[in-house]
């Protein structure tokens, strides 16, 4: 297995693997993502290549891509869109979230189905991050996801019916 840190341009080269991963990592259980959902990551993976400071670490085997995560620093200041409104929401706004700011934000790690349980999950997440002050959000249905970063050491900030947040191991968020 090789892993391979890219730049957006580089990512948007190899769009359709990443597609395809997704759609085998999120169709299943826990997620049931739509092929709907599948499309609109198409398109959100096309966008998110362009910010500033886009990173994404692939992995492959040999049977082609079986990995990917993807990553930028949040902006300044905190987004509202997507899902940040919740975090926001979750965090409080006495500025806890404001914290996250420039952190590294892990936006997508996907493992294949048939490259799981070998510890890939971490090398990629390992690799993406790279030692940066770096968050993410999951799901409470996602258990093994969960476990993952609790095992790597991840702190949970947020732990509401609607998501997780945690933050890289030796990071501090105020309390809210």
């Amino acid at each position: 297995m090789t892993l391979d840190l890219l730049t957006g341009a580089q990512t948007l080269q190899r769009r359709a693997e990443l597609v395809e991963v997704y759609r085998e990592a999120f169709t299943g259980p826990p997620w049931h993502e739509s092929e709907e959902a599948v499309g609109a990551f198409h398109d959100r993976l096309t966008a998110d290549c362009g910010r500033p400071g886009f990173r994404a670490v692939l992995a492959t085997g040999d049977a082609g891509l079986c990995g990917f995560g993807t990553a930028w620093p949040t902006a300044s200041p905190f987004p509202t869109d997507r899902s940040y409104g919740k975090v926001l929401a979750a965090l409080g706004q006495d500025g806890t979230a404001h914290h996250l700011v420039g952190a590294l934000e892990v936006d997508e790690l996907a493992v294949a189905p048939h490259a799981r349980g070998q510890g890939l999950a971490r090398r990629i997440l390992d690799l993406l991050c790279d030692q940066r002050r770096s968050w993410l959000l999951t799901s409470p249905k996602a258990p093994d996801a969960i476990r993952l970063y609790e095992r790597s050491g991840w702190q949970r900030v947020v732990d509401d019916p609607e998501l997780v947040v945690f933050v890289r191991p030796g990071q501090h968020v105020p309390e809210s």
